[in-house]
Order: C-alpha cells, then sequence, then structure tokens
C-alpha cells in the first residue's frame, strides 16, 4: 500500500488552510462584564426596597421612609 506524505510546501499550506478556517470560524471572546458604576448599584438597590415597602403597605405595614 502506497502512503503519501505531504512535504514542505505541502505542509504548510495544509497549515495554513488549517489556520484560516479556524480564524473565520472561532467563537469570538466573550466581552469582560463591566461593574455598574456605584451611583447605579445604589439606585437599583433604593428601587428594590421601596417596592417592598410598598408591596407591605398592601399587607397593612407602615410606611418607611
Amino acid at each position: 500500500m502506497a502512503r503519501k506524505t505531504a512535504h514542505g510546501d505541502e505542509a504548510a499550506a495544509i497549515a495554513a488552510a488549517i489556520a484560516r478556517f479556524e480564524d473565520d470560524f472561532a467563537t469570538a471572546a466573550p466581552a469582560e462584564k463591566q461593574p455598574a458604576p456605584a451611583w447605579q448599584r445604589a439606585a437599583l438597590l433604593e428601587g428594590v426596597s421601596a417596592k417592598e415597602t410598598i408591596e407591605d403597605l398592601r399587607g397593612g405595614s407602615a410606611w418607611l421612609s
């Protein structure tokens, strides 16, 4: 059985084609998630706690300010 192997230039062309294929179809690295600014975190927390207080009012609890 004859076996053909790639020589110098052929092997380099195959390696380059594989590298190009991998670059074309590789998944993009996920972007780093930036933490929310402090003012935004505070506003979100305040909004959540306000919602809890309003829901408590429906059950008869006192308004907390």
